[in-house]
């Protein structure tokens, strides 16, 4: 596996680059639990049909050299992060593999200090206004809100009340039927994980089903 990002990095602009690509695209697609070809094949149906962002969970078995393999392949065509990122050695372990971005369900500082070190961006995971602050405070240029299944879009609203400015990556209980939604009540954009990578799809190897069901959420959400 190879090394690509050294302990002191100089890709200063890496990490608002990708954010803007997130803020762009509006979707950042979640692999948890594929590995070897099956996955492979799934990112590049994903790609194909549009998506520009994806994310390895680190509870994947392999999540380092999936990463290391997916940043050699779709160099110049997608942005390959890392998922549940809970510590430190994660974020080690993920940003040596090539990781372009962090995401975690939870907020850990010493995590975003380690990765803006390193020019890499990390987008935590946030519930409560008072998270949203500290997080905000600390650094991030976006927020994880999560879980939303719950409580749905009415809770995004009232948060962006106090703080509209704060970009929401939402995620959990988003699909194509309420999507539009969240939307409207302040979601900057989606963490999308089975509504997108859909199980069915790719445990029969249905990859060109695959490819336009994303080709239908990206239709989507840039038609907002």
């Amino acid at each position: 596996m190879s090394n690509r990002i050294p302990e002191q990095s100089t890709a200063t602009n890496e990490s608002c680059h990708v954010t803007d690509q997130l803020l762009a695209e509006r979707i950042v697609a979640i692999f948890r639990g594929y590995t070897g070809n099956q996955a492979d094949e799934a990112a590049a149906a994903l790609i194909r049909g549009g998506i520009r962002l994806l994310e390895v969970t680190m509870n994947t078995e392999g999540a380092p050299a999936i990463i290391d393999r997916w940043r050699q392949r779709y160099e110049a065509k997608a942005y390959i992060g890392a998922g549940t990122v809970l510590d430190v050695e994660m974020a080690r372990e993920a940003i040596a593999s090539g990781a372009q971005f962090l995401i975690s369900p939870n907020l850990d500082e010493a995590v975003m200090e380690y990765a803006s070190a390193r020019g890499i961006e990390v987008w935590p995971g946030v519930f409560t206004p008072t998270e949203m602050v500290r997080a905000w405070k600390a650094g991030a240029k976006a927020l994880k809100l999560f879980p939303l299944g719950a409580l749905g879009p009415e809770y995004i609203r009232e948060v962006r009340g106090p703080l509209a400015d704060i970009p929401i990556l939402a995620t959990g209980g988003i699909d194509l039927g309420n999507a539009a939604a969240y939307w409207a009540a302040g979601a900057s954009a989606f963490g999308l994980g089975s509504k997108l990578a859909r199980a069915d799809y790719i445990h029969n190897g249905q990859f060109d089903k695959l490819e336009e069901h994303a080709r239908h959420w990206v239709q989507t959400v840039q038609s907002f």
